[in-house]
């Protein structure tokens, strides 16, 4: 298995050392030709509407639909759930992959001072994940075929959609790597 993380902008390094703490071989992608020989994705977190502004300057805003149709695994956590989000209800006009079937609001838990962490219960875990949640997009609407994981205070915060997953805190910044195996283990390995 070899998975990548989208370098482009934000936080992919903490993605990258997470995945060479499970010994997976892992690429980080900064032109579409890397994409090549990948069974998985992860979109960091970060700025997204500079990610979006450089996904489309460097073609990947077509690159990962392909890549996705051709049976890559996807996963956005913070800026990248808006990233594979299919509407973006408080900036309609910035640009997605428009590829899982939620709705976001970008940093709808408040500004970067706002941030915070929490506990939360994720169903796919047997304990608690220490969660946190910086400039968090809110996920507003799941379609048909999108299972929510992980809620905090009602809303959803972690979802998947087939070989698509969203988070919208940063699993990446904690030592617990529980749902990076998740992301390996049962939606990459969907395929």
């Amino acid at each position: 298995m070899k998975l990548g993380v989208l370098a482009l902008q934000g936080d992919f390094r903490e993605h990258i050392y997470a995945l060479d703490d499970l010994g997976v071989q892992t690429r980080e992608v900064r032109l579409v030709d890397e994409l090549l020989g990948l069974d998985g994705l992860i979109i960091p977190g970060g700025e997204s509407t500079t990610m979006a502004k450089l996904m489309k300057n460097y073609g990947f805003d077509t690159a990962l639909n392909e890549f996705y149709e051709n049976g890559g695994a996807i996963w956005g956590t913070c800026a990248g759930a808006i990233a594979v989000a299919k509407e973006i209800v408080d900036f309609p006009q910035q640009a997605s992959l428009e590829l899982m079937d939620i709705a976001v609001d970008r940093n709808s838990y408040g500004r970067q001072v706002a941030s915070f962490e929490a506990d939360v219960d994720i169903d796919i875990l047997e304990t608690a994940f220490h969660a946190i949640f910086i400039r968090a997009p809110r996920i507003m609407r799941v379609g048909e075929g999108v299972e929510v994981l992980a809620r905090y205070n009602k809303d959803p915060i972690m979802a998947r959609q087939g070989r698509l997953m969203a988070t919208v805190f940063h699993p990446e910044l904690e030592d617990d790597r529980r749902i990076h195996e998740y992301f390996i283990n049962e939606v990459v390995n969907s395929k």
